[in-house]
């Protein structure tokens, strides 16, 4: 399934209880400006820039960043690729959290002081007024939820963030639960859209999380849709891993998605590829999106082809069999019980 941008055509899907739409494959950033083991840029801002560029004429319009990927660059990046563009045609997301300066205990999590230091700084660098989707990248055990949402709300009164997110709080749904019921009681701005992590081998969602954003209506947008590469065939059961790889070294990898496990259903995976003419990697994301509940996954990639054929998912329609076929390949963490 060979495609060039500009003939995929990504349609527009509701973004949750928001109002508004987002483009049914979003843009994710984290590759830009992420310096590797060896000192390289993974993706310098030539490339930053194609890659947006493939996204938009293929008809994305829903970028994902963060104030640390690139240690700013991407938003700065980002901010560049829109000063020649009109900037109400984009919605732009971006998360807060982690730690900005060595030595500063305030300079991380989401206590208030930390919270407007970073919006101030991420608008600046993204060269806009305003943020569609402000996420908090982690959840932070410190600050008090009923503190927490005062001062997102406050963000969302002034007008500089639109919509609130949490970002992978698979195990503590009932922490977002209780904020949004905080903020409905104060009449406050909740959470509405979600962002955890959910591919065909990471399904630890499944269940109450799930169940939970189905009920609240609440968009979910997942991370690692391919299960940090493993749903693109590029490892081998009988095989090594690639000495390149950032991964080569990692145990947690292995011992998280080289088992036996895993290759089973990726033998179901690439079955289900022959048959409708398509990469493994398509079929994935294809799967991923006809799972109810998810809104729009969000997909990255190094290169301009790479990303062409990710995006190319969005026009492969899978019956239900397959679905079904697919979904049974790995169980789930709550079949059986």
């Amino acid at each position: 399934m060979t495609r060039s941008p500009e003939e995929i055509d990504l349609e527009f899907v509701p973004l949750g209880r928001t109002g508004i739409r987002t483009s049914e494959l979003q843009l994710g950033t984290w590759r830009f400006g992420r310096t590797t083991e060896a000192g390289n840029t993974e993706i310098d801002e030539a490339r930053a820039h194609e890659l947006l560029d493939a996204y938009e004429a293929a008809g994305g319009r829903y970028i994902d960043t963060a104030d640390v990927y690139g240690g700013g660059a991407s938003e700065e990046w980002i901010g560049d690729w829109l000063e020649e563009r009109d900037r109400e045609r984009y919605t732009i997301a971006s998360k807060i959290y982690w730690q900005i300066r060595d030595g500063d205990p305030n300079s991380v999590g989401t206590n208030r002081k930390n919270i407007r230091h970073r919006v101030d700084a991420l608008l600046d660098r993204l060269g806009t007024e305003y943020v569609d989707v402000l996420y908090i990248h982690r959840w932070d055990d410190e600050t008090p939820a009923r503190e927490l949402m005062k001062t997102l709300n406050g963000l969302v009164e002034s007008g500089t963030v639109h919509y609130l997110g949490a970002s992978t709080m698979r195990p503590n749904a009932w922490k977002v639960a209780r904020a949004n019921a905080i903020a409905r009681a104060e009449g406050w701005e909740p959470f509405t859209v979600l962002q955890p992590r959910y591919n065909l081998v990471d399904r630890e969602i499944e269940g109450d999380y799930l169940e939970f954003a189905r009920q609240r209506n609440l968009a979910l947008c997942p991370w690692s849709p391919l299960g940090q590469g493993f749903l693109t065939g590029k490892y081998d059961r009988a095989e090594d891993l690639p000495e390149d790889s950032r991964v080569a070294e990692s145990s947690r990898f292995r011992d998280s998605y080289l088992t036996a496990e895993n290759f089973d259903l990726h033998d179901v995976l690439d079955d289900v590829a022959d048959e409708v003419d398509a990469s493994s990697a398509q079929v994935a994301l294809a799967w991923l999106s006809h799972r109810e509940g998810v809104t729009a996954p969000i997909v990255g990639a190094r290169t301009v082809e790479q990303l062409t054929e990710n995006l190319a998912a969005a026009t492969l329609d899978l019956s239900d069999e397959q679905v079904e076929r697919l979904t049974a390949a790995k169980a789930g963490p709550y079949d059986g019980l």
